[in-house]
C-alpha cells in the first residue's frame, strides 16, 4: 500500500529502509502525533578534540534510526548522532572535516560564527557536495580568534531548514586559555523537530514554510525535558545554542540565579546579571548558573515574532507558548566557596575607530512575481532581490570598518545573520545599546531599524548574508558580499 509519507520524505532527501511507515496500520501511525517520552538524564554529544592544533575528522550526513525523545526516529545525523559530535579546538587551531554526503540530496558545511577564510574550501557557502561524494573542508583558526560556542549545519541553498529540521546541526567549542572558576560546564543544544507516530519526519506546510516552521516538538540535546543534578552552591556554564530553524527563545531559569558570560561566541567582558535571555534562530549564549537548593526549571517564554498575510488574505500568527527545556534538581550543602569569575578583558569597539563606508539593507517580503522559490508566490528578498548566487550585492574592503544599517518593511521580525565577520550591535529601534555587544545573528524587528558596525579584518573573499528563519533564506532573503 502506498505511504503518504514516502514521496515527502524522498524530498527532504533523507529516505532510507525503515524511514516511513507501510501497511494500513503504519499509514495511521504516519498520520497520528508523535508523543516523546520526557525526562531521563541529560545526555551530551560526542566530544572530539584537537591534538598538536589539528583536530580531523570524517563527519557524515545520513539518514538514520535513532532515538529521539526516548522513541525511535528516521531523521538525518551527523556521524548518527543527534546532535552531531561536538568539535572542541582552540585558537590558532586547524580543523579539517572530510564530509560525506549519504543524503539524496545535495548539502554542504558551515560554520556558524567562526572568523575564518570563506574562500576555496574552507567556510564557503557555495560548495555543493553531491548525494555520494564527499569534501574535504579545511579551516585555519586565527591565533587571536575569539573563545566562546559557535556551531556547523547544512548551508546548501533551497534546503537549508530541511536538512537542519532534520537533525543536521552540532556544536564548536574555541576554548578558553584558562579554565574559570566553575564546577562543570554543559553544553545544551536546542532544536526543534516534528514527527508523525511512526517517527518519521513531517514536512512543513506551504503556510509553514512562509512563517517559518516551528518543530511540533523541542528538544534538548535530542531529548525532551532531561534532568539534570547539581549540589547546593555549585557553579556551572551553561553553552546554550538555538539550532531550531525558526523559533525564537525566551529564555528564563526560574528557580536558581543565572548571568550571561558571552554572546554569540564573544564575551560580555564582566558577566551581566539579567532575567531573561532571547535567542534568536542561530543565536548562543554561555550562561553562568548558580544552583539554588530546590527545582529549577529552564523555560522558553512565548515570544510573538509577528504575522504574515494567510494564504487567503488574512493574518497567520506565530505558533510559541511557553515550553518547558529541562529541570535543575539540587540538593545538599555547598561543598566549598567558589572564587569570583574574573573579568575576561575589553571587548573591542568599534565606536571609537574611523567608518569607512554606510550602507542600507531593507528585508521585505509580499506577494509578487519573483523567481517562484516561494511555493506560495511570496517574495523574501533583501533591497528588493531575492537571492542569485551568481550576483554580488555588496562589495567591501578587507581591513576596513562599516556601518550598516538594518531595516524590516515586514510585519515578521528577522534575524540577519552575516558569515565569517561579527557585528557591534549600536543601536536598535532609534535606541542606543549601552556596553558592547557583539553578535553574529542579529533580530530586526519587525517594521524596525537596528544598526551595526562590521570590521572586515582578514578574509578576502566571497561570502553571504541572510535571514536566519532558515525557510525565509531558502525562499531567497539572502544576499551575497565580496571582501577585496
Amino acid at each position: 500500500m502506498k505511504t503518504v509519507s514516502r514521496r515527502q520524505a524522498l524530498a527532504l532527501g533523507i529516505a532510507g529502509t525503515g524511514a516511513v511507515a507501510v501497511g494500513g496500520g503504519g499509514l495511521l501511525l504516519a498520520r497520528s502525533p508523535f508523543r516523546p517520552k520526557a525526562g531521563g538524564r541529560l545526555n551530551e554529544p560526542e566530544n572530539l578534540s584537537s591534538q598538536k592544533r589539528e583536530l580531523k575528522l570524517r563527519l557524515e550526513a545520513a539518514p538514520a534510526q535513532i532515538m529521539v525523545a526516548g522513541r525511535v526516529a528516521s531523521v538525518a545525523a551527523y556521524n548518527s548522532s543527534l546532535p552531531g559530535p561536538t568539535l572542541r579546538l582552540h585558537a590558532g587551531d586547524r580543523l579539517r572535516v572530510t564530509l560525506v554526503n549519504r543524503l539524496d540530496v545535495a548539502t554542504n558545511l558551515h560554520v556558524h560564527g567562526l572568523h575564518v577564510s570563506p574562500a576555496g574550501n574552507g567556510d564557503n557557502s557555495f560548495l555543493r557536495v553531491e548525494p555520494g561524494e564527499s569534501f574535504d573542508y579545511e579551516y585555519d583558526l586565527p591565533a587571536n580568534h575569539p573563545t566562546g560556542t559557535f556551531w556547523y549545519h547544512p548551508h546548501h541553498h533551497g534546503s537549508v531548514a530541511d536538512q537542519v529540521a532534520a537533525g543536521l546541526y552540532g556544536a564548536i567549542i574555541v576554548e578558553d586559555l584558562e579554565g574559570l572558576p566553575i564546577t562543570r560546564e554543559r553544553l545544551l543544544l536546542i532544536s526543534d523537530i516534528s514527527l508523525t507516530g511512526s517517527g518519521s519526519l513531517r514536512p512543513p506546510s506551504a503556510a509553514e514554510q512562509m512563517m517559518g516552521r516551528e518543530g511540533e516538538t523541542v528538544l534538548v540535546n535530542g531529548q525532551v525535558r532531561p534532568v539534570l543534578s547539581a549540589i547546593s552552591g555549585d557553579r556551572e556554564r551553561w553553552r546554550v545554542i538555538n539550532a531550531c530553524p525558526a523559533r525564537y527563545l525566551r529564555l528564563r531559569l526560574e528557580g536558581s540565579r543565572h548571568q550571561v558570560l558571552a554572546l554569540d561566541g564573544r564575551s560580555l567582558g564582566v558577566p551581566a546579571q539579567v532575567e531573561e535571555v532571547r535567542l534568536a534562530p542561530g543565536n548562543r549564549a554561555d550562561l553562568l548558573v548558580e544552583a539554588v537548593k530546590g527545582k529549577s526549571i529552564l523555560r522558553a517564554a512565548p515570544f510573538n515574532r509577528g504575522s504574515m498575510p494567510g494564504m487567503m488574505g488574512g493574518a497567520m500568527p506565530p505558533r510559541n507558548g511557553p515550553v518547558d527545556l529541562l529541570s535543575l534538581d539540587t540538593s545538599g550543602a555547598p561543598l566549598s566557596d567558589l572564587p569570583p569569575v574574573p573579568p575576561t578583558g575589553r571587548p573591542r569597539d568599534l565606536r571609537k575607530e574611523a567608518v569607512a563606508a554606510r550602507r542600507r539593507l531593507n528585508f521585505s517580503m509580499g506577494m509578487g512575481m519573483g523567481s517562484g522559490m516561494s511555493p506560495a508566490g511570496m517574495e523574501f528578498t533583501i533591497n528588493g532581490k531575492e537571492f542569485d548566487a551568481g550576483r554580488i550585492d555588496e562589495i567591501v574592503s578587507v581591513g576596513s570598518v562599516e556601518e550598516w544599517t538594518l531595516t524590516n518593511s515586514s510585519p515578521m521580525d528577522h534575524p540577519m545573520h552575516l558569515h565569517v565577520w561579527p557585528m557591534q550591535v549600536i543601536q536598535d529601534s532609534g535606541q542606543s545599546i549601552p556596553g558592547t555587544t557583539w553578535q553574529d545573528v542579529v533580530n530586526i524587528p519587525a517594521r524596525g531599524e537596528v544598526k551595526v558596525l562590521v570590521s572586515f579584518d582578514d578574509f578576502p573573499g566571497r561570502t553571504v548574508f541572510h535571514c536566519h528563519i532558515l525557510d525565509h533564506e531558502d525562499l531567497g532573503m539572502m544576499g551575497v558580499i565580496e571582501a577585496r
